[in-house]
């Protein structure tokens, strides 16, 4: 037997701040020698942080990552185990996203990345290029400094594998086992054992699956030992980097670490028998054949053992059943873990959301008391860091430090319910309610004498005063009308929150929070400048859908029972007059459901359709139950509103990621904010269309005498 102990780990690093990441980095090797570990893998870019950006092209960057690497090298910290470590490289004139693989103060080789990421919220292209010399190594030659402090002048560079006494060890980095041709295939026909997967990763609903699936396949047909080490936090953007770093033994999952935690240093071990890795590709003829006429690849000779023979005390990882979190769990703790990273890194003493009562910002406010339900639970299994930071955060004195959840969230945390005529008493008793379970310090405060202030102000102005339509007014009028009440919510949410620490005799400011959902923002039904404008959205980008779903769990497994009633509610607005003949409705407002939307939404996004090929595929989809014609109406009445709001998009708050279909204007979903919007060429391809399927059914019905028609139960499945 090769008994062999590997590590690798969850890291919550900050962009451009080296000290933390210093921190960590050291923490997590310190933690490998521990527990025995011969191999430590890290996280892609973990000495800079992933999300540097247009940062990584100032030379500054580069040169404290090697100031860093110098640190480490100088020190033990590679003294007996083979390190791997994440940082940005110029050769020549080119910078490279490169893992620095180290062992015993030195530098083993340097490993660029081949395929960069570089779609949805990946720039790689923008900061580095793409290391395309596979055939051989090449040699660096090291800056003077790192030189002179380690006595190497050259190293190797570019694509390899490092070649032990006992097995062979290779890197491969991030997007490059998602490639279409992964290099750990030709790698794994080289003899290559153990596999290194560096990464950066984001947390996106229900994507984790998709990679455990990608490490499992990577080694279930050719054996193999995967490792992945992922970032895990908020690093300084609006991605949420969700861990799960693990180790797969010939397609099996021995070590899974945790998607969401507020820990800064989380370490995953295993112990493995690498002859079970020989014994797999001994069995599988294909394998053996393909590896006896391979590619060769170049490697490099390390004289350094990194297994142990048999030990009878030594026991090994056994398979594990993969641990996957509900969409529910995930809304609960991704953006949970975000708020906490944005808020102690940020400074600032809370949180401020604007409570209507109603689904989005109910789901804001039970996010935030998830996130105080964490805090009290990792201090209570003893963090030192949560717990310095939560001391820190809600000002604790004399030695106490927060115990239970609602007392810290009274600490951190204001709601206010800011009301108008329009305003229902029922939106502002579960505004109430739910600030009560949740333990926020709530505000409840009527705004019609702002209101009223700012129409006399206009009518003074122009001698006319605006009336909504309920009372005979034009569009135009009912909508500013909302508009006024919306951005008014705006202004007094920004001024409580800058002064209302200063009333209560606290240091620092509160961030205001953002609740407006992903499908909002995708039809534009919001108010530009209103209370969807704040600091952080942490739901901006989850559709309406799955928070309602979230509100159903949560009112059961975070305990806000009053969230079961509020997502039981019909959405709405309150900003029209209530009568007895009417009540606004957020979905008749639209014109179309929250459900359309989401639909609309994958097919622009994920499926990137214009308006003539979503017409097309939701002529299958809907088939069944409209007719062409009425199918064309809602796709055109869907680009109508998408394209005039879409200049919306532009000033959208800062979201967590968390939807593959987000309209996030500034680094997701890159496009136009003015168009056409009568889309007239697209249209009138859609009303051909229409009249094409018109005409194909009055054949079809004139061929069969009718009979077709009268006898089905269903005339328009064919459509």
């Amino acid at each position: 037997m090769r008994l062999l102990k590997v590590a690798t780990c969850n890291l919550n690093q900050w962009a451009m701040d080296f000290d933390c990441n210093m921190k960590n980095i050291k923490d997590s090797i310190s933690r490998a020698k521990l527990a025995g570990a011969v191999i430590r893998l890290g996280p892609e870019l973990e000495i800079t942080g992933y999300g540097c950006e247009d940062h990584f092209l100032e030379l500054d960057t580069v040169t404290h990552g090697w100031e860093c690497l110098k640190e480490l090298l100088l020190g033990d910290w590679t003294d007996g185990i083979f390190c791997s470590f994440g940082m940005p490289v110029i050769k020549g004139s080119e910078r490279y996203n490169c893992q620095v693989l180290c062992l015993n103060r030195k530098i083993v080789m340097i490993r660029p990345k081949m395929w960069l990421a570089n779609d949805g919220n990946y720039r790689e292209l923008r900061w580095f290029t793409a290391w395309k010399q596979k055939e051989q190594l090449e040699d660096f030659l090291l800056p003077n400094d790192i030189s002179e402090a380690l006595s190497q002048t050259v190293v190797p560079f570019g694509y390899g594998y490092i070649q032990f006494l006992d097995t062979a060890v290779a890197a491969e980095v991030c997007e490059e086992l998602f490639s279409p041709m992964p290099p750990h295939a030709e790698l794994a026909l080289n003899g290559v054992e153990v596999f290194m997967n560096a990464s950066g990763s984001h947390h996106q609903l229900r994507k984790l699956d998709i990679r455990l699936r990608a490490f499992i396949g990577a080694t279930h047909t050719r054996g193999g030992v995967y490792l992945y080490s992922n970032h895990q936090g908020c690093d300084g953007g609006r991605l949420y980097f969700d861990g799960c770093s693990c180790v797969v033994v010939n397609g099996d999952v021995v070590a899974q670490g945790s998607q969401f935690s507020l820990k800064d240093v989380e370490l995953v071990v295993a112990q493995i028998d690498l002859d079970a890795v020989a014994s797999l590709r001994g069995s599988i003829s294909s394998f053996q054949e393909q590896a006896s006429c391979k590619p060769k690849v170049s490697s490099v000779a390390v004289p350094f053992k990194l297994c142990q023979s048999f030990k009878l005390q030594m026991s090994l990882s056994s398979p594990l059943k993969i641990q996957y979190h509900s969409p529910e769990e995930e809304i609960a703790f991704g953006p949970s873990c975000w708020l906490w990273d944005y808020l102690r890194r940020s400074g600032a003493s809370g949180f401020l959301l604007p409570l209507s009562g109603g689904a989005d910002s109910s789901s804001v406010a039970a996010i935030v008391g998830c996130m105080c339900q964490l805090v009290i639970k990792e201090i209570s299994k003893g963090d030192e860091q949560v717990k310095a930071d939560a001391i820190r955060i809600g000002h604790y004195t004399g030695g106490q430090f927060p115990t239970d959840s609602k007392e810290f969230a009274n600490r951190l945390f204001y709601t206010v319910f800011m009301g108008t005529e329009n305003s229902s008493d029922a939106t502002r008793t579960r505004a109430k309610v739910l600030a009560e379970e949740i333990g926020s310090w709530h505000l409840d405060v009527s705004i019609d004498g702002v209101v009223s202030s700012l129409l006399s102000l206009f009518q003074t102005l122009t001698g006319k005063r605006p009336r909504y339509k309920v009372d005979g007014g034009s569009d135009a009028e009912n909508l500013g009308l909302q508009n006024i009440q919306a951005r008014i919510r705006m202004v007094l949410a920004f001024m409580l929150a800058s002064l209302l620490p200063w009333v209560q005799n606290k240091p620092g400011f509160y961030l205001v929070l953002g609740s407006s959902n992903v499908d909002e923002g995708l039809r534009g039904y919001l108010t530009k400048y209103d209370c969807s404008s704040a600091d952080i959205n942490p739901i901006g980008s989850i559709s309406k859908q799955d928070l309602r779903t979230f509100l159903k769990w949560a009112a059961v497994h975070l305990g806000y029972s009053s969230l079961a009633e509020i997502e039981a509610a019909p959405p709405t607005a309150e900003l029209e007059p209530i009568r007895s003949d009417y009540s606004q409705l957020d979905e008749v407002d639209m014109g179309m459901t929250y459900e359309e939307l989401s639909v609309y939404g994958r097919l622009r996004k994920i499926f990137r359709c214009g308006p003539v090929s979503m017409f097309k595929n939701l002529c299958y989809k809907w088939g069944p139950k409209l007719t062409p014609a009425e199918i064309g109406d809602k796709v055109k009445h869907f680009f109508k509103y998408y394209s005039i709001n879409r200049h919306k998009m532009t000033v959208l708050t800062p979201s967590y990621h968390a939807e593959s279909y987000s309209p996030e204007d500034n680094r997701f979903d890159l496009r136009q904010f003015l168009y056409n919007s009568r889309w007239p060429y697209q249209f009138r391809k859609i009303d051909e269309l229409v009249e094409q399927s018109r005409d194909e059914r009055v054949e079809i019905d004139s061929g069969m005498g009718g009979i077709v028609g009268a006898g089905s139960e269903n005339p328009k499945a064919g459509f």
